[in-house]
């Protein structure tokens, strides 16, 4: 049985003080939630403070990116073992905002995989489709193409600290969700990628999350398709009351 989660990247927002409210509010409320797993993604200047606030927690700390090597002059990038001294356990990569906007390429993407697997972090590897590809009927081929060029190398052990998230370019920050439907869909040849590339074992296990304008209101209908395994959320995990009510979907 694959056990969900709850996933909160908190993007470019918070400050020391609300993100330290924000934490403290998620630990009262289901920091002591056997199930799902919760993991919270603040910006890199608050990740120390926030991290304080989980301690004793089953909330778990994650970076929202990382750098593919362990140390150098690289100005501005923050290295896997940098965000395990923190405290981190999870870091997201491949996210849209950082393809898109910051031009991250699949060959970085499939170095900062590899490196932050090294690092001792599990990683949430994201993937997804613009309009104009979904519309172009090119999602499945877009998704199978990022999947192959940062993962398809990995041998079947690495998978146990690999989570994919589906999240439509469409769908980010935009307040129109993927139908359950949609998601199940691409969930669902996310696995079959997974069982010929890898092999069963992993397909079954691997959790592959949805995001992309989850609410507290359409939670519960996406989590309930047979292969969405949890919810990568954006700004609904900036609010204690609607990012419970997503964890509380996912229980």
């Amino acid at each position: 049985m694959r056990v969900k989660i709850a996933a909160g990247n908190w993007k470019m927002n918070t400050d020391a003080m609300s993100g330290q409210d924000l934490a403290a509010g998620l630990v009262a409320n289901v920091g002591g939630l056997a199930l799902p797993e919760v993991l919270i993604f603040p910006p890199f200047p608050y990740l120390h403070q926030v991290g304080q606030m989980l301690v004793g927690s089953k909330v778990q700390l994650g970076a929202q990116n990382c750098y593919c090597e362990p140390k150098g002059a690289f100005t501005g990038e923050v290295s896997p073992a940098m965000l395990r001294d923190v405290g981190c356990t999870w870091v997201l990569v491949g996210h849209s905002e950082r393809r898109h906007i910051l031009g991250e390429s699949d060959e970085l993407l499939q170095r900062k995989v590899t490196a932050a697997l090294a690092a001792g972090l599990r990683v949430v590897f994201c993937v997804g489709e613009t309009l104009e590809q979904r519309q172009a009927n090119q999602t499945e081929s877009v998704v199978e193409g990022q999947l192959a060029a940062a993962l398809g190398g990995l041998g079947s052990d690495a998978w146990t600290n690999l989570v994919i998230a589906y999240e439509p370019v469409w769908a980010i920050g935009t307040g129109v969700n993927a139908t359950p439907d949609q998601a199940q869909e691409v969930h669902r040849f996310i696995r079959s990628w997974l069982e010929k590339q890898v092999n069963a074992n992993v397909a079954s296990a691997t959790r592959i999350l949805y995001g992309g304008s989850v609410t507290a209101q359409n939670a519960a209908s996406l989590l309930g398709q047979a292969d969405v395994d949890g919810a990568l959320v954006g700004g609904a995990s900036l609010k204690v009351d609607d990012f419970t009510t997503i964890v509380r979907a996912a229980v």
